[in-house]
């Protein structure tokens, strides 16, 4: 058996409009971020979720709230996926990290690598397919954790991944072999 894993990003948010890189403070969904949650629970609510689970800061949680109002769907938070702690840069301006690709394995000054955010996905994972092998789970969190599952599940080198131009879509599928 296998894990099915959709991954979604949290739907845009105040500090995305601005050009700010939130990392570890909670950040709010703006209006168009509202538009896309409800639409993101159009398109998941009956698409055999077994369970949402959500970073725990909170414009994850918005979304998934948004999403999956009036649903019997389980919505669990998560610590471990979080957006990468980008430490005294949470909060600046998104072009102040670049080039990301030195925080690979070096931490953010008073941070994390994104070493360390593959780490935390790695543990997620196994405690997912643990309870869930062979359903069907939706994940909301960041690109830090969209990194780390391409990385784990897919091989991309980190370094690739961290400062490719970042396309959304409409959701992210992955198979999680037991």
């Amino acid at each position: 058996m296998a894990l099915q894993l959709v991954y979604e990003t949290h739907s845009i948010s105040v500090d995305n409009e601005r050009g700010i890189a939130t990392g570890w403070l909670p950040g709010e969904l703006s209006e168009r971020g509202r538009l896309q949650a409800r639409e993101l629970g159009e398109r998941r609510r009956n698409d055999g979720i077994a369970c949402v689970f959500t970073s725990d800061l909170r414009r994850a949680i918005e979304t998934a709230e948004l999403a999956f109002a009036g649903c019997d769907v389980e919505i669990r938070q998560d610590r471990r996926l979080r957006e990468c702690d980008y430490g005294r840069l949470n909060g600046a301006a998104v072009d102040r990290l670049d080039p990301r690709r030195r925080f690979v394995d070096v931490p953010y000054p008073d941070g994390e690598s994104y070493r360390d955010c593959v780490e935390r996905m790695r543990s997620f994972l196994g405690d997912v397919v643990r309870e869930f092998d062979g359903r069907r789970v939706l994940v909301i969190a960041h690109s830090a954790q969209r990194w780390a599952l391409q990385h784990l599940l897919e091989g991309v080198p980190l370094e690739e991944l961290v400062d490719a131009p970042f396309e959304w879509q409409k959701g992210w599928e992955y198979v999680v072999p037991s």
